[in-house]
């Protein structure tokens, strides 16, 4: 994005801007291995298997799931996606518009409540009761809340049709025909189902069956592996239909390698997430700047770490070289974002949204996209959403404003931090890790009463710029980080990252990452909204927390 646009939809001549991405594109299927299995049988017998997440060779995607990208009015407050097809279904009945509410459940007494407040488990008429009869709004907090197998287990029957074995284990769901005869689990409670499948005290053969066996949550495409032998194995998935329109992947941990709490998480673990991440960035810019002869093959199998990087080094070269001349590049940018932990509350309301707990998503982002107004001049195409490109526009600003490079600024702040207090009997850093290349630190001015970020020290300012030392630092760091975040207490976190343009010649932006924890008295309200966050603590106090934290951590 230049530094002279201002991302906006209001064009200067008093009209809209707005723009539909209708994504055309391939996928190298980096996947080595096909794990088959039956997820379960339909009313007729019909065998459900998992044979659509296992596709043959690359992935074409065209013209699936187009999406509406609207700037806001406002850059600083992003864009807004609106899917298309749900926004044409929607169209032709608008009148159906209601904000879901949280739990509906019907106002009726509980039997069985009513005999617990008379002292009794069974009422006069000599009732007896089952877990089915307590309120709906006790059964999502117990599936929530509860670290009792045997209690969870009859909630998940309570949630869905289970295909038994011989010893009464599920080893798949039961399936039935939707509306247009496709097959669907058969589920009793949807949100009752996700709630209990992500309790990480519910037993690993639930886990499996309800959500972690491929295909069970749906027929996207795994288009990548990783495997570190013997106990890291890792699948990357293509969610075709996303909000993210050209090309948003995930990776999670494999149904043989359960991970839910960031304590379990391998040094492997972390490296193989983002080695996916990595690979699937390097990989589509190196197809669709067509400098690999023979990536696009039948049999592309997991990129070495020095195959990694010297795709790397050749896909930098292509880019520097299509950026000197002015020429267009297919991707600028990238995404990546991770939401660690789940809650949901009793009343209804999904206060984190995560599976498997441990997983990653990603997805490269285009320079621009078409108007769907042709009408406006000069809008031919505006520039899509990223929200490194804010980071851009202020350091140019800055630099504008001040003389001075934003970044290297900023080190200089961080390495000479005083306490505000002036207390100089007590610990003053606000770094809590650091080697050559990256440093973890607490921002001065913090978010979420417990923000953390990563951020590089040397001038990279996005994974195309990282090598393979510098990528290994951050792998190293983002393991500490959610580790020590778990080992603080902290049970959901967002973490997102923050990078340039490819095609930024700015060589002062640094690449970085924010974790946010949220924590259970404050979710956010009004304050948080206005970007006005409330703490009770100085940053350097929490830095200390956090290095003795850490230094329990690196022992373990």
């Amino acid at each position: 994005m230049k530094q002279d646009i201002l991302r906006t939809c209001i064009d200067p001549s008093g009209v809209f801007i707005c723009a539909l991405h209708q994504p055309t594109y391939k996928v190298i299927n980096l996947r080595q291995t096909v794990t088959s299995a039956v997820l379960g049988h339909d009313s007729d017998g019909n065998t459900i298997d998992n044979k659509a997440n296992f596709p043959h060779g690359n992935i074409f995607i065209n013209n699936i799931g187009k999406v509406w990208e609207i700037p806001n009015a406002f850059p600083f407050w992003g864009a807004t996606y609106i899917l298309y097809e749900q926004a044409e279904q929607f169209s032709k009945s608008p009148k159906q518009f209601r904000f879901t509410r949280g739990n509906e459940e019907p106002v009726k007494s509980s039997p069985l409540l009513k005999d617990l407040l008379n002292g009794c488990l069974k009422g006069a008429d000599e009732k007896i009761y089952s877990l089915k009869d307590l309120p709906r709004t006790v059964l999502l907090s117990l599936a929530q809340t509860s670290k009792d197998q045997e209690l969870l287990k009859a909630i998940a029957h309570l949630a869905c049709r289970f295909e038994l074995d011989s010893n009464q284990e599920p080893v798949g769901i039961k399936y039935e025909n939707d509306e247009q005869n496709r097959p669907k689990p058969v589920l009793l409670d949807q949100e009752l189902f996700e709630v209990v499948g992500n309790n990480m005290a519910c037993p690993d053969k639930y886990k499996l069956a309800m959500l972690l066996i491929p295909g069970i949550q749906g027929n996207s495409p795994i288009v990548g592996e990783y495997a570190f032998e013997p106990r890291t194995h890792i699948w990357e998935y293509l969610r075709t239909g996303s909000y993210i329109p050209w090309g948003h992947y995930a990776s999670n941990m494999a149904h043989d390698c359960v991970r839910y709490r960031a304590k379990e998480l391998l040094p492997e673990d972390v490296t193989g997430l983002r080695h996916l991440y990595y690979q699937r960035v390097y990989t589509q810019m190196a197809l669709n700047l067509n400098i690999v002869k023979g990536i696009f093959s039948e049999n592309f199998n997991t990129l070495s770490v020095s195959e990694l990087e010297s795709l790397r080094r050749s896909v930098v070269k292509e880019v520097t070289n299509r950026s000197k001349k002015g020429e267009d590049l297919p991707y600028t940018a990238t995404l990546w974002g991770w939401n660690y932990g789940f809650d949901f509350s009793p009343s209804g309301y999904r206060l984190h949204a995560s599976h498997q707990q441990i997983h990653q998503q990603f997805a490269l982002i285009p320079p621009n996209v078409k108007s769907a107004d042709m009408e406006v001049a000069g809008s031919k195409s505006i520039p899509t959403y990223a929200v490194g490109d804010q980071v851009t526009l202020f350091a140019a600003l800055y630099k504008k404003s001040y003389g001075q490079p934003f970044f290297r600024t900023y080190l200089r702040a961080i390495h000479s931090n005083k306490r505000l207090d002036g207390k100089e009997d007590l610990a003053s850093s606000l770094i809590v890790y650091e080697d050559k290349d990256v440093m973890v630190h607490i921002p001065k001015a913090q978010r979420s009463q417990g923000e953390v970020q990563i951020m590089t020290t040397c001038p990279v300012g996005n994974v195309l710029e990282a090598d393979t030392e510098v990528r290994n630092s951050l792998d190293h760091c983002i393991k500490l980080v959610i580790r020590t975040l778990d080992r603080l207490g902290a049970q959901m976190v967002t973490a997102y990252e923050i990078s340039k343009r490819f095609n930024n010649p700015d060589k002062d932006q640094r690449l970085f990452y924010c974790f946010l924890p949220r924590l259970p008295g404050s979710p956010g309200a009004f304050s948080e909204r206005q970007e006005r966050w409330i703490t009770g603590h100085y940053p350097e106090d929490y830095a200390k927390a956090f290095r003795e934290a850490m230094k329990s951590v690196e022992s373990d």
